[in-house]
């Protein structure tokens, strides 16, 4: 895990961010690898099927469609970035989306 100050005595933002990410299809091989050897820990915590994401997304009480309906808003952020001609990293989608619909 980072050690950004942005998670301090935040235990689960980092896991949203990766589960954006995961949704997004921009987590990285080795996030994912390791993600994935934490799903029976998180879904003893969680609860799930014992796959990392859906523990995340049980944890947090998602609807069924939240990895689809987060495509859709990376899409249209990603074309708002285009036409104002600026760059959208996945990263500072993550954090806004976490920051925006998370935040508590």
């Amino acid at each position: 895990m980072p050690t950004d100050p942005r998670y301090d005595g935040q235990p689960l933002l980092r896991l949203l961010e990766l589960y954006v990410l995961w949704a997004i299809r921009e987590l990285s091989q080795e996030s994912e690898d390791g993600l994935k050897k934490m799903g029976p820990k998180l879904q003893s915590i969680y609860g799930g099927d014992g796959q990392w994401h859906d523990a995340i997304a049980q944890a947090m009480h998602m609807p069924e469609g939240m990895p689809a309906a987060i495509r859709d808003m990376w899409a249209r952020n990603l074309e708002i970035a285009r036409v104002n001609d600026v760059t959208l990293p996945p990263q500072k989608f993550a954090e806004m989306f976490v920051d925006e619909n998370f935040a508590g």
